[in-house]
Formats: structure tokens, C-alpha cells, sequence
């Protein structure tokens, strides 16, 4: 087994016409393993990831945390050391990949998380009210936390051994805000990588892209982030 050994996970619901342009922009000699996360869709996702050689685990629940734990599980029963997560919709970039991994490998940071809303992002590619609740989120954890990030995206990467540590539990959409404050109340080293963010290459977003999805997921980041605010100690429960 290679040390460092990297699995890029993408967890997916009816995403197949973006995952067939995007999984063969992913660097193969980069990445040992890329795990689909089919969470239970009804288009041919599972197909396509299979037919471009991606491993593909499904996940009967929905919710995006869910489907990215399954992803987690499966990473490290592959063996992998360091996780990746991208979103299957192919506004997450590939070629983001070695920067977003290059400072874990050097010792130089515990989690990277990437940054849409920087220069080097397609002009348009947030719409207007994810990019409000990204910025109020971000504000706060950096306020409360004394962490520098300016954007709370599904862009990230992270030790399999850290990540276990943290005791997950925000199922949906919580997810993203969970892992960021624990890394943050854990004094882990977190480092913002800005990425060259795109638009969706197919579709419509099932969360940005609608008021109600928008709303949401707003809501559920929020509370996460109010209920562990609440917390005095480290204990992750």
C-alpha cells in the first residue's frame, strides 16, 4: 500500500450527466481510489461511476452527511490515509486537487478546505443566497473560533485518522459546519485553499439553486453552529 494513500469521495444523488464529464478529469496518479456515493437515485449514477472505474458504495438513506460518512467508511476500509470530498455536480474542480492535498502531505495543516468565493472563481458560479449564508457562517466561526476561512464548501481534505476523531454526527446538511467548528474547538491546523469554483456543468442544484434548498440548508448550518457555540468544552458529543 502507498503511504498517504488518497481517496477522493464524491457523494451523488441523480448527478450522472455531470459525473460523466467530470470523473475523467479527475488525476489519476494523484488519487487511488474514487468512491461515488450514490444516495439513492434514480437517474444512472451508479452506472456511469461504475463504467469510468470509480468504486460505488450506496447510501438507501438521503441527506449529504450521510452520504459523505458512507463515503468516509468505505475510504477507510480501502485502506486510504487522507479523504478528499467533492460534490458530484462538477463545480468542484479536479484541478484544485494537488493544491488542496499538498499541505496534509507536508505536515502544513490537519484540514484544507477550499474557498469558492475567491478570484480565481467562475464569475456567477455561487448564487447570491448561498453566498450570503456562507459568509454569515463563516464570519462567525471565525469570530468565535479565531480561524481565518471565508466560505463553508464541500471542497475539502483531511486525514482518515482526524476525521474519526471527530465523532460526526450531522447527517444532512449540517455536515459541512460540524467538521469545521470541531477542527476548530480541537485546535487542528486548518488552512483555506481558494479554488477555481465553476458552475454546475448539468442541472440545476437541488440546494442552491432553489429558495427552499437554500433555506434548508441555511437553517441546518445555523443551528449546528449555535448548538456547538453553546458547548464549553472540547468533548465532541
Amino acid at each position: 500500500m502507498r503511504q498517504d494513500a488518497i481517496a477522493l469521495v464524491i457523494p451523488a444523488w441523480n448527478e450522472a450527466e455531470a459525473l460523466r464529464q467530470l470523473l475523467p478529469e479527475i488525476p489519476e496518479k494523484l488519487v487511488q481510489w474514487v468512491i461515488v456515493v450514490d444516495n439513492k437515485s434514480t437517474d444512472e449514477t451508479a452506472s456511469v461511476a461504475a463504467a469510468a472505474g470509480a468504486v460505488v458504495v450506496r447510501e438507501e438513506q438521503r441527506g449529504y452527511g450521510r452520504a459523505c460518512w458512507r463515503g468516509f467508511q468505505a475510504a477507510r476500509e480501502l485502506g486510504a490515509e487522507i479523504v478528499v470530498f467533492i460534490d458530484g455536480d462538477g463545480s468542484d474542480n479536479p484541478v484544485d486537487l494537488p493544491a488542496m492535498v499538498a499541505p496534509i502531505l507536508a505536515n502544513e495543516a490537519d484540514f484544507v478546505i477550499g474557498s469558492r468565493v475567491g478570484k480565481q472563481a467562475e464569475a456567477g458560479a455561487v448564487p447570491p443566497q448561498a453566498r450570503l449564508g456562507n459568509w454569515l457562517i463563516s464570519r462567525m466561526v471565525s469570530q468565535i473560533y479565531h480561524v481565518h476561512v471565508h466560505d463553508i464548501g464541500s471542497f475539502r481534505a483531511v486525514r482518515i485518522q482526524v476525521l474519526e476523531s471527530l465523532q460526526m454526527q450531522e447527517m444532512t446538511f449540517g455536515w459541512p459546519v460540524e467538521m469545521l467548528v470541531k477542527m476548530a474547538r480541537g485546535r487542528y491546523r486548518i488552512l483555506e485553499i481558494p479554488l477555481h469554483y465553476r458552475r454546475r456543468s448539468h442541472g440545476h442544484s437541488k440546494v442552491s439553486g432553489t429558495i427552499t434548498g437554500s433555506v434548508r440548508a441555511a437553517y441546518a448550518m445555523l443551528s449546528t453552529m449555535a448548538r456547538y457555540a453553546r458547548k464549553k468544552d472540547l468533548k465532541y458529543v
